[in-house]
């Protein structure tokens, strides 16, 4: 090996063993803190100082945010410009622009956001002739995208599914939904992977030319990946095998969009002779909150075996509180908020999690009571706003003249006299003759069915979007502005202003903002309109997180992933909420949401705060709650607020014995009086026959936690779960 650049000193023996392995397969198993993105980075570094030109290598993972912060590390250590480093769908955006004949697209495709997805799937169900009561939109776009994750094509779908009345109708939507995205020259996010997964797959001389490009290729959150990004990361290193995947099996938390955890599980078997390397060794959190982290995961078994080796001195902080309700929770969130700040604790660093967005509303109400700064970290909501949509379908039109819904859109916003007759009149000789709307609008003089009057409205409007079409190759705010100040639409925000009385931030200053954000885009990373679009379109909610608001951050587990703060707190460890309801039936279930607990406890440098509730308000019912199994697998002991003796000191050689080994030896007695033990063979009603498995003694409030005969595990409260004793313990 050649003399370590200075940009690669100061790892860690693991590190540095992953950073300078150059070719052949390579798995990463990265723990929590464990420096992983640092490793990535510091690899890219390592390979163009061995030789390996910047074009030659590729780098993906999952947000914008970790791309960019990737992207900055890599300038700042003098790597040369040619690296290629993105997200998995900006990637695959970029292949399908360059090889877009081939996959079958104009190189101009818009990328429908989930709101153009709705409206094409009700479109697609009643051209189906199918009630949208028996087939959701939500449930059908959900199948929907299974489907092109699992590379499954509407020709694929047909030939293998229709025997049955669902999957015949599953199909006709299927195909319906497809027909409307070609006509709107438009791809889904799902589209996006599933055609470049069928490019490396059907057009070797592609993949061939694109293994070319990219000798190296590393990707990240592998655990993370579904199959359509595991076939394209196989495709892309099909020639060379130089490929780099970083990820931990116990972080994936993604299986309900697709995210396959086998990938990663299975990497070795994929790639035979791969060097497997273990990034144990976590440099974010305090010992105490890598013991509970490592208790808690150690209760599933679909992963792969590591610890949590912490190199932090001991100090860190764990408290768990049983409140009375949400309200009472969420007081004292805030209570404890106000504590840590009055401490040492900044604004910044400290973070609510929780499972569900509508937990946020009763916390939001106690900061704003408690008059204590907070941003949700929900971001997207911003690009689903009015005016925002409006100005972007306008962007959208100019790019791709073709995208029916952008130009129904804005045909007549502002107001200019263009009503909903005149726009179903264009619609239907658009499909006469097979052409998009806006060209049925620049036709509009053959349409007999239009007046006089309307004809020149709009062919007012297409000379203006062909004035608009002449710069589309401008960068994104110059074409922003112009749109905005010559289309009428400032005018009518303005005039609207004047009538309104905005607490927050109007329309014209979000659409300010809007163009703000296109201008840091062309300075920080160039490109043209068609560029900007992409990158919005692709937006999650994670990318909007600020780390210098100044305010307490509120988001779900799901949104913290990658993200870290010295102080933690993660609201409703219930059953029914962590894990969650819908997610209870399966060990495989029950094994993510515990994955998404460990997600949230790791996310925690210094401070640990974990609350839960007696009773919550659930589908509009004040509902007695069950405490969630994860606080036993973490040997968490919950106290009540106001318990004088609460806080857990984990450095305490007098701490009583922790709450697991006290009721690990309990027994208890129903209502019925029947006695209940650890192994015995129980009744249900519903569930039918299990065996005990755990038995928490909590007096009238009792829990045994029951393994059922379908491989379920239930935890019931004795009082009211009717438990029928049928066999002794064991």
């Amino acid at each position: 090996m050649s003399e370590q650049p200075q940009a690669v000193q100061n790892l860690t023996g693991a590190q540095k063993q992953a950073v300078f392995h150059k070719d052949g397969p390579l798995l990463i198993i990265a723990g929590p803190g464990s420096g992983k993105t640092r490793v990535i980075t510091h690899r890219v570094a390592a390979l163009v100082q061995q030789g390996v030109s910047p074009f030659n290598i590729c780098a993906v993972t999952f947000t914008n945010k970790a791309a960019d912060e990737m992207r900055q590390r890599v300038l700042s250590m003098d790597v040369p410009q040619g690296v290629h480093l993105s997200t998995f769908h900006s990637l695959c955006v970029r292949i399908l622009r360059k090889f877009s004949q081939a996959a079958g697209i104009a190189p101009t495709f818009s990328i429908f956001t989930d709101t153009e997805q709705k409206s094409c799937v009700k479109e697609a169900i009643k051209t189906a002739q199918l009630d949208s009561k028996n087939f959701p939109p939500a449930a059908m776009l959900e199948t929907i995208s299974r489907l092109k994750n699992n590379l499954e094509d509407v020709k694929t779908f047909e030939e293998q599914n229709c025997d049955d009345y669902f999957s015949k109708c599953v199909s006709k939507v299927y195909k319906a939904y497809q027909k409307i995205l070609e006509k709107n020259n438009a791809l889904d996010f799902d589209d996006l992977l599933s055609k470049t997964a069928f490019l490396l797959r059907d057009f070797p001389d592609i993949r061939k030319q694109l293994n070319e490009r990219f000798k190296y290729l590393m990707v990240d959150e592998y655990q993370d990946t579904n199959h359509a990004q595991y076939q394209i990361a196989r495709g892309l290193a099909a020639e060379r095998g130089n490929i780099c995947v970083t990820g931990d099996p116990d972080q994936s938390i993604y299986g309900w969009r697709g995210a396959d955890i086998g990938n990663i599980l299975a990497f070795e078997r994929d790639w035979p002779d791969a060097t497997v390397i273990r990034l144990e060794e976590n440099f974010r959190s305090a010992p105490e909150i890598l013991t509970v982290a490592d208790k808690l995961i150690a209760a599933n078994k679909i992963r792969k075996i590591k610890k949590l080796l912490p190199i932090k001195q001991s100090g860190g902080e764990i408290i768990v509180r049983c409140l009375e309700d949400e309200q009472a929770e969420a007081a004292f969130i805030a209570e404890y908020i106000k504590q840590i700040l009055d401490a040492d604790a900044n604004a910044n660093e400290i973070a609510v999690f929780y499972r569900v967005n509508s937990m946020s509303r009763a916390i939001e109400e106690a900061l704003v009571v408690n008059r204590i700064p907070y941003q949700i970290v929900r971001g997207v909501e911003f690009y689903n706003r009015k005016e925002i949509r409006n100005i972007l379908a306008y962007m959208r039109l100019i790019v791709n003249p073709s995208d029916n819904q952008a130009l129904v859109r804005i045909i007549n916003s502002p107001a200019r006299g263009i009503g909903q007759t005149t726009v179903s009149r264009l619609a239907a000789y658009a499909a006469i003759k097979n052409i998009s709307v806006y060209n049925a609008a620049k036709d509009c003089e053959k349409i007999e069915s239009l007046s006089a009057a309307t004809k020149v409205k709009i062919k007012a409007f297409v000379k203006m979007m062909e004035s608009f079409e002449e710069d589309k190759q401008s960068p994104a705010a110059v074409v922003m502005e112009k749109v905005f100040k010559q289309s009428g639409l400032y005018e009518s925000l303005k005039s609207e202003a004047a009538k309104e009385d905005y607490s927050k931030s109007s329309p014209i200053d979000n659409v300010s903002e809007l163009i703000n954000s296109s201008k840091r885009f062309d300075e920080q990373q160039g490109g043209t309109l068609v560029d900007f679009l992409q990158y919005i379109s692709l937006f999650s909610d994670t990318d909007t997180y600020d780390g210098r608001s100044g305010k307490v951050s509120l988001m779900t587990l799901h949104c913290a992933k990658g993200l870290e703060f010295e102080n933690v707190i993660i609201a409703g460890l219930e059953e029914g909420i962590l894990p969650h309801e819908r997610s209870r039936d399966t060990h495989l279930e029950i094994e993510e949401e515990r994955r998404l607990f460990f997600v949230g406890i790791t996310r925690a440098k210094k401070r640990l705060c974990i609350t839960l509730c007696r009773y919550r308000t659930i589908h509009g019912q004040y509902t007695r709650t069950i405490m969630s199994q994860f606080i036993f697998d973490a040997g968490l002991e919950p106290q009540e607020y106001g318990d004088q003796t609460n806080d857990l000191d984990y450095d305490d050689d007098d701490k009583q014995d922790s709450y697991q080994e006290q009721v690990s030896q309990a027994a208890d007695i129903d209502v019925s009086g029947n006695a209940f033990a650890v192994g015995q063979l129980v009744l249900h009603k519903k569930f039918g026959t299990g065996r005990i498995k755990e038995f928490h003694n909590l007096g009238a409030d009792s829990i045994v936690v029951v393994e059922f005969r379908n491989g379920q595990m239930k935890p019931l409260m004795l009082k009211y779960a009717n438990l029928s004793v049928i066999g002794q313990g064991r």
